[in-house]
């Protein structure tokens, strides 16, 4: 039943719902911050800790404040300005390290031709002539088929064989021509003139030999060996 009052609506009171079921209390948890602990809940921004290269900037900066008077500012271009030039010294360092390691090994630049750095890295056998072993070099060049190679192996011996004999006076820097007016003995003369002719053609002038020429041009230097 409805009764209306000056346009407002009154309800009749059995019309009315009333709710007599218990209400349900709830605790107040003294730790809840225990539910909020984890990283999903975290909101501060933690400090990124400093490694040892900032620490290390860090320190350049200080250096160059106390050393000149001068702001962050500066000193921060200066450090900038010292790294570049530390890491520039660096590379070049390293680079003057790989080519020395480069010309060491191979005698020149690496797209030089192969007859001239083999001329320059046998140099240090030709320095030390006294304490090579010839016939074991000569018997490896044969080996892997370098003709050319054991030619100026088989020179190199003659010019050992005939220091050790006292017929010339051994020095590196002596041309063919100062040990031809050395010998004294005018068979061993001629033949040291042919072999040194045999030589020059064979490896300064590059000649590729057959095994025919090879093996011609062997025989002179064995039987100049013997003789000597």
């Amino acid at each position: 039943m409805e009764i209306s009052n000056g346009g407002n609506s009154v309800h009749n009171q059995k019309e009315i719902i009333i709710d007599n079921s218990d209400i349900e209390t709830q605790k107040f948890n003294p730790n809840f911050k225990e539910n909020y602990k984890s990283s999903e809940f975290q909101y501060e921004v933690k400090a990124t800790e400093k490694g040892a290269w900032d620490r290390f900037l860090e320190a350049m900066k200080d250096f160059f404040k106390d050393l000149f008077g001068i702001s962050d500012g500066v000193s921060s271009k200066a450090v900038d300005v010292t790294i570049n030039i530390v890491s520039t010294l660096i590379i070049l360092f390293v680079i003057y390290l790989i080519v020395k390691a480069i010309l060491n090994k191979e005698g020149q630049w690496v797209f030089g031709k192969s007859t001239t750095k083999k001329i320059i890295s046998d140099d240090d056998i030709e320095r030390n002539l006294k304490l090579v072993d010839f016939e074991k070099l000569i018997k490896e060049t044969i080996k892997s088929g370098d003709n050319r190679l054991t030619i100026r192996y088989y020179y190199l011996w003659i010019l050992k064989r005939m220091s050790e004999k006292s017929i010339i006076d051994w020095n590196p820097e002596k041309t063919n021509t100062d040990y031809f007016y050395e010998i004294q003995n005018q068979k061993l003369k001629e033949d040291f003139s042919y072999v040194s002719y045999l030589y020059n053609y064979i490896w300064y002038g590059e000649f590729d030999l057959d095994n025919n020429a090879f093996e011609s041009a062997k025989k002179s230097f064995e039987q100049t060996l013997k003789s000597i």
